[in-house]
């Protein structure tokens, strides 16, 4: 395809070369192994929350309502990833069309935003049920829990839709081979032909809209959560208002800290094997993760897998 930049004729690439993790020929076949068992791993716990959440009438609450489409979430996002770096480990040509890239990128974006998003709405419902428990349930009603979860999609879309668009602007004229396991921003941004200094400014404002705001108001709200345990007089209310947050704050802390070392790894334009390895733990491990820290001590969601047992057996 041949386009027009200042006057000379170029060629447009219309396909990448993922390298992924080719520079470790000698242990394809165990990282195809560890990926498709983290992969199954993954859906198979995700999807089991979304069912037993919307099969257990108990657990029809906001709290469970947010997780369920946080297992949504974590399940396109690691699907966008992990079957294409699969299909590329035993293949000769690691090629990806532009188009492939461009939709690949547009699904980790969109996955990503809305769950900086939804992470926020969790963390408003734990400050309502910690800071206001008798005004709770009218506070967090089901209009306003959909609202706040078709808000969090919303947001992801736009977001993401705001960097296809920056994408679509630029020329990649070659070369065309990518450092890493998926298209990320940073590493397309490094093949553009052209001026990238506008993408470079809408990175920015996203990173502060969806991140940096997001990280504050969840911030603010578990400083008011902690303000409010602190008055609790009996150790055990302490103890049990902390623990009704501690899974959410646990995978909170793993979403920022590991988006906060990805970003910064890709900001500096790394693309080494470390960075590779790095962003596997934001993209395959945290959506794994995450259906195990909400569940290990939940008492709920415990009770509910024995009743759903009890069930099965008659």
């Amino acid at each position: 395809m041949e386009a027009m930049i200042k006057g000379r004729n170029i060629t447009e690439i219309t396909q990448f070369i993922l390298l992924g993790f080719s520079d470790f020929p000698q242990i394809t076949a165990l990282l195809f192994v560890m990926f498709l068992i983290l992969y199954i791993t993954t859906l198979t716990w995700n999807l089991s929350l979304v069912v037993l959440i919307r099969m257990d009438s108990y657990l029809h609450t906001p709290m469970y309502f947010f997780l369920s489409h946080l297992s949504f979430i974590d399940i396109c996002y690691i699907t966008s990833t992990v079957p294409k770096m699969l299909s590329n480990l035993f293949q000769e040509k690691k090629t990806i069309s532009f188009v492939g890239c461009i939709v690949q990128y547009f699904m980790i974006s969109t996955m990503g935003m809305s769950e900086s998003c939804l992470m926020t709405a969790m963390a408003y419902d734990r400050y309502a049920a910690i800071c206001s428990p008798l005004l709770y349930s009218s506070i967090m009603s089901p209009s306003l829990c959909a609202q706040m979860v078709i808000g969090s999609y919303t947001a992801g879309l736009i977001g993401s839709l705001s960097q296809v668009y920056v994408l679509l602007q630029l020329y990649f004229c070659g070369p065309n081979v990518i450092r890493h396991f998926f298209c990320d921003l940073p590493q397309l941004l490094k093949l553009s032909c052209t001026d990238t200094f506008f993408a470079q400014i809408v990175i920015l404002i996203l990173t502060i809209l969806y991140c940096l705001t997001n990280a504050l108001v969840i911030v603010i709200s578990y400083g008011y959560i902690v303000v409010s345990i602190m008055k609790i007089t009996s150790a055990k209310g302490r103890s049990k208002a902390f623990n009704t947050c501690a899974s959410h704050l646990t995978a909170v802390s793993l979403f920022y800290i590991s988006s906060a070392f990805v970003y910064l790894s890709s900001s500096s334009g790394g693309s080494s094997s470390f960075d590779r390895f790095l962003s596997v733990f934001y993209t395959v491990l945290i959506p794994m993760l995450n259906p195990l820290v909400y569940s290990l001590r939940n008492k709920e969601i415990k009770d509910a897998l024995k009743r759903l047992q009890k069930r099965l057996r008659c």
